[in-house]
């Protein structure tokens, strides 16, 4: 594999967010359809500024099995669609009760909590339609590319792993707690979001494996980073509130094993991470210097 430096990354992110950002503008309903509060709503989050790393890994999941990028266009709308619906519902009152994402006022502090949590509905129940106008494949039907969205976004993933965040607010909680919270409420989307391109691709059974597996490493090793983060950044180097888990008690690895411990533990998984696409080669070029590029981030 070709050292990720030497791969163009900025021009490769710059040119797939654009293509996600004018994909998702033509199939979001207009800002001026009844009723446009919440078309305008959907629209403000999704066009708040996101980094768009899930879309990306998924046309990168496509291209590293020898697939089009353009195949996997509709997923990979679908998944920023269910991330950024999870955001909205996150920063909710009764959630994590925040001011800022992405720089930029909350949904429900422009709309209102009403509107937000209509808002993120509406993006999930989109999600699926989107994910249903994908290309299916010879071994991927579109039965089997739903439900590989609905189970990473479902009560026994995402959900869950919200739920379990909320419900050990303040408690002292084992390392394998702490994992599990991360693997659902991080991870499982993440991972998903690189199968379901790999699934638009045709991959065959060993390339989605090895894909998965990234995911998970992946995913894991950026939410302790994103723990990091949280301690050791601004809220304007963030672009949201910094130094909210300690504030509200969250469970994180920082706060399990201390700082240089949590460091130790991210090192793990980018490791595992980058032993997962060894067997793709050049192929994950793309992959390789995103998942660099993530994991040794400041903001």
């Amino acid at each position: 594999m070709k050292n990720p430096s030497q791969f163009n990354l900025k021009n490769y992110l710059s040119k797939n967010q654009k293509a996600v950002d004018a994909a998702l503008g033509s199939l979001l309903p207009k800002p001026a359809v009844k009723p446009p509060t919440i078309h305008k709503a959907m629209r403000y989050s999704i066009f708040a500024g996101g980094k768009r790393l899930r879309p990306i890994l998924a046309l990168a999941a496509a291209e590293a099995c020898g697939g089009a990028a353009a195949n996997a266009i509709p997923l990979a709308c679908a998944v920023e669609c269910v991330h950024t619906y999870s955001l909205i519902h996150d920063d909710l009152p009764c959630m994590d009760n925040d001011d800022f994402r992405r720089g930029k006022p909350t949904s429900h502090k422009v709309y209102g909590e009403g509107i937000a949590v209509l808002a993120g509905d509406a993006l999930l129940t989109i999600a699926f339609e989107m994910a249903a106008k994908a290309r299916p494949t010879s071994r991927y039907p579109t039965a089997i590319i739903i439900h590989e969205l609905a189970d990473a976004s479902g009560s026994l993933q995402l959900i869950a792993g919200q739920v379990m965040d909320l419900e050990n607010e303040g408690k002292k909680i084992s390392a394998s707690v702490l994992r599990s919270i991360h693997e659902r409420k991080t991870a499982a989307l993440i991972r998903s979001s690189l199968r379901l391109g790999a699934m638009s691709a045709n991959a065959t059974p060993t390339q989605l494996a090895g894909l998965s597996d990234f995911g998970f490493a992946l995913g894991l090793a950026f939410q302790i980073v994103d723990d990091i983060l949280d301690i050791t950044q601004t809220s304007e180097q963030l672009g949201k509130s910094a130094g909210k888990d300690v504030k509200a008690q969250k469970a994180t690895y920082p706060a399990l094993l201390g700082l240089k411990g949590a460091e130790k533990e991210a090192d793990k998984w980018t490791l595992k991470a980058r032993a997962a696409l060894k067997p793709f080669g050049a192929k994950a070029e793309a992959l390789s210097a995103i998942a660099d590029y993530l994991l040794t981030r400041k903001s």
